[in-house]
């Protein structure tokens, strides 16, 4: 039998950075996958989702090219090259975890991975073949998979899932969406840009729900202009796919309607790994669909740890990476604090992009909170209008006694690559004040930031 310090079940964002650091600190350690490393994330997730969203972008900027000035006799789009470029991005990114395996002297062992008591797994290979490891440390991190509604059950063919959206052999000429959480949002955006006629289909009273309302209410302005149809507070109760396309039935406010699409995405929300994996056999802790773990992901059975999506915290791979980091430098004996799950940044990838961290207005009223709320719209930025991307702003709120800063919150373009400054700021215990005497640089969409901190204190120089 196969001996370790530590094994990692899983190799997504969560399970490959955990087993990096855990070999950086001298474990002994491998990592058991059954499909492909870097997980659906790297595979079928966060990178692939982002390279089809840019060639979507690139083709906007083709049929727009006369507003830059620019004259663009003769273009297209080719389905299958799209699909075929955000394939090859995954493949070799994929390709780039296998090497840091190697330079890390991991052990990858392909299989399917079953916990067992006395902190041992089995493992079954493709072919058959089966062997048994033991480790000191076993580390869940199996991460999730599309969830499935009673009403919406997936064929893969007509009623599909992320995995599925991201390798059509065709683009379809109508697709419904449901769910307008950050999957189903960069989706529509993506299929919407591509030509398709997109319908998204949110059961909350507004899209991208978990966002500040004023965040929501641009995103839906932002889509209807794009063309996307956005019904809210509406529910697909049935679908009829035994014709040529689908017809969905949608219950809103006003009563139901019937929509006909070729194909309907579910995005729905995810559904943990964790069932015939050993959990029970082990004896290990669940509840709601999420194993049980403390503050620095130990089970309720000494030596099994899990992270990631299969636990409480938010489903993000930036949050898996970190509770994996944090896991191990623990068992390591470092001195290590636990995750400040309020100070996590989400991020949604469609046009405009949405980032954010902290209390939304609504929660910082709610908890008693006296505030300033500073706001700074894109129009009023000269890079954004020299770039003619205007669309959007930036919110940032601010206990007023005190001057914390409670929340950041941002639609426009590229604003992914901007909300690290609101992250390091909070950590760091910012001021409102220190912000907005901290020199931004012009310009850039950066300077939006200092502009709003400003908005909030009286000071904003161009509004």
């Amino acid at each position: 039998m196969s001996q370790y310090d530590i094994i990692v079940l899983g190799s997504g964002p969560g399970g490959y950075v955990t087993a990096i650091r855990a070999s950086q600190l001298g474990f002994k350690t491998a990592v058991i996958e059954k499909e492909s490393l870097g997980g659906v994330c790297l595979n079928w997730g966060c990178i692939p989702t982002k390279a089809l969203i840019k060639s979507a972008q690139v083709f906007e900027y083709l049929q727009h090219a006369e507003d830059y000035g620019l004259k663009v006799k003769e273009y297209n789009k080719d389905f299958d090259a799209v699909v075929n470029r955000s394939r090859n991005v995954a493949e070799t990114m994929s390709k780039g975890v296998q090497f840091l395996m190697k330079k890390n002297k991991i052990d990858v062992i392909s299989g399917y991975g079953t916990l067992l008591p006395g902190k041992k797994i089995h493992v079954k290979a493709e072919d058959d073949s089966e062997q048994e490891l033991s480790a000191q440390h076993i580390i869940v991190a199996t991460g999730a998979r599309s969830r499935e509604l009673p009403s919406l059950p997936q064929d893969g063919e007509k009623v599909i899932g992320y995995r599925k959206a991201m390798t059509l052999e065709n683009q379809p000429k109508k697709l419904i969406v449901v769910g307008s959480g950050a999957i189903g949002v960069e989706f529509a955006y993506f299929y919407n840009a591509m030509g398709t006629e997109v319908t998204l289909v949110e059961y909350m009273p507004r899209i991208v729900p978990v966002e500040d309302e004023e965040i929501s209410k641009q995103m839906e302005r932002s889509f209807k202009k794009a063309g996307i149809n956005v019904l809210t507070d509406a529910e697909v109760t049935s679908v009829d796919t035994s014709g040529k396309g689908v017809k969905a039935t949608v219950k809103t406010k006003k009563g139901e309607e019937e929509i006909k699409a070729d194909i309907v995405l579910s995005a729905v929300g995810i559904k943990t790994n964790i069932e015939n994996i050993g959990l029970e056999v082990v004896g290990i802790a669940t509840d709601k669909d999420k194993i049980l773990v403390n503050d620095f992901y130990q089970t309720n059975i000494p030596g099994y740890y899990a992270i990631g999506d299969v636990t409480a915290g938010q489903a993000l791979a930036h949050v898996a990476s970190a509770e994996g980091i944090l896991c191990v430098e623990k068992i390591a004996g470092q001195h290590v604090e636990a995750l400040d799950y309020g100070n996590i940044p989400g991020c949604t990838y469609s046009s405009p992009e949405i980032a954010s961290v902290g209390l939304t207005e609504a929660q910082a009223k709610e908890q008693g909170y006296e505030i300033k709320v500073g706001k700074f719209p894109f129009s009023a930025s000269g890079k954004a209008q020299a770039g003619g991307t205007t669309d959007g702003f930036i919110k940032v709120i601010f206990d007023a006694k005190y001057g914390e800063w409670l929340g950041c919150h941002m639609i426009g373009a590229g604003v992914t690559d901007m909300i690290a400054e609101a992250v390091l700021g909070r950590k760091l215990e910012t001021t409102g004040h220190e912000v907005l005497k901290a020199v931004h640089p012009h310009p850039t969409m950066s300077e939006a930031m200092m502009e709003a901190v400003a908005d909030a204190y009286d000071e904003v120089i161009h509004l």
